[in-house]
């Protein structure tokens, strides 16, 4: 056990790794005797964990082979009366309608060996961020003025672009792609996107991106897999339309080195179902290195899915503004853990560990101590 370190401590950090150990920090504090060991050792580990600061989460990552990250956000729901901030009544797209509840806008970093959730961030509503009794009442700082999730996932692209993660490619849902700003912020970074679009997006040449491919003959089509699912690949119909270059961002003086894509998605039993998607690419780019990535941004709702289960991510009951970065900062701490540890041992092979020393059935117990017995020779 590592010094500074009480055994509460490792209870709470055995909490997110045991699926038989309880995983939210309520219940383990409630099965430990040292609730003021627990208590010190919490805290310590969520300051060393980021507290409430915005810095991307540092020290485990996946092993980089064509980097993503995508950006998403989740909604955990709470019940009971209206609390002060971060809970507060606001639709839930979770629930389908409006709850006392918590957005939370996170940024997941993801490659072909493995993905975790690489950074977070509390949305506040305007009608929070106008409360100043409830915002002083949650401990929200005095300069956390109102952004919306589009602003809040910009600074977070910063953030990781500003880490040493090296990031290849970012992929968001349409709530994020359908903003100019976020695309812009890309593009200027000299980053690669592919972000799914609302059909009425508008799109250089056509006032509705759905219109790209509204007359696309059966040969446009093409059937190609964005990634293995639960089920095996997933294979939609795909079909990509290249669109004018902006001279701003897509030249090298007159040498031109990114272009632009509209994707098109159609699912194969149901073809009315239709999703569209931007992107933004180096010239080398292949259609089918699109999908792949456009297919990536499920990592982020598998980090979701994995978190919430395994590392209590919405397993809490919080008021104020920095318990709740504390928490979900320290269960994705564990959740990066986990992913990391999880492909080491099949980087370095299957060996066999073998634990030298003499067996027990070779030592024996003389009052107090164990020593060794040297085996008897065979008649």
């Amino acid at each position: 056990m590592p010094g500074g370190w009480s055994v509460a401590g490792w209870k709470l950090v055995r909490g997110g790794l045991e699926e038989t150990v309880p995983r939210s920090c309520d219940s383990v504090a409630g099965s430990d005797s040292g609730g003021a060991a627990f208590s010190r050792d919490h805290r310590a580990c969520c300051r060393a964990a980021g507290s409430g600061t915005g810095r991307p989460l540092r020290g485990h990552r996946p092993p980089s082979a064509r980097p993503t990250e995508p950006s998403s956000s989740t909604t955990l729901v709470s019940s009971g009366r209206a609390s002060p901030p971060p809970k507060c009544r606001q639709y839930c797209g979770t629930a389908g309608r409006t709850e006392n509840c918590q957005i939370g806008v996170f940024a997941a970093y993801a490659t072909t060996r493995g993905r975790a959730l690489a950074d977070r961030d509390l949305y506040l509503p305007k009608s929070s961020t106008e409360a100043c009794e409830r915002c002083r009442t949650a401990r929200v700082p005095d300069e956390r003025e109102f952004a919306t999730k589009g602003e809040l996932a910009r600074r977070m692209v910063l953030r990781c672009l500003a880490s040493p993660l090296p990031i290849t490619w970012v992929t968001a849902d349409s709530a994020y792609g359908q903003e100019s700003r976020f695309r812009r912020l890309l593009e200027q970074s000299g980053v690669g996107y592919v972000l799914a679009a609302p059909k009425s997006q508008f799109t250089a040449g056509c006032p509705r991106i759905d219109g790209l491919f509204a007359q696309a003959p059966d040969e446009a089509w093409e059937k190609i897999s964005c990634g293995d699912g639960a089920k095996g690949p997933r294979v939609y119909d795909w079909e990509a339309v290249r669109l004018p270059a902006v001279a701003e961002f897509d030249y090298q003086g007159e040498v031109p080195h990114r272009m632009r894509w509209a994707l098109a998605r159609r699912s194969i039993r149901k073809p009315d179902e239709i999703a569209c998607y931007l992107a933004y690419a180096p010239l080398e780019t292949t259609v089918q290195e699109l999908v792949r990535i456009a297919g990536t941004r499920w990592a982020i709702e598998e980090c979701f899915q994995a978190a919430k289960k395994g590392c209590g991510l919405d397993q809490y009951e919080v008021h104020r503004y920095v318990g709740w970065h504390r928490h979900i900062t320290l269960a994705m701490r564990v959740h990066a853990f986990l992913a990391t540890t999880a492909h080491q041992p099949r980087e370095k092979g299957a060996e066999q560990v073998r634990h030298s020393g003499l067996s027990g059935s070779q030592r024996r117990r003389f009052g107090d101590s164990w020593q060794s017995v040297a085996p008897s020779p065979r008649t």
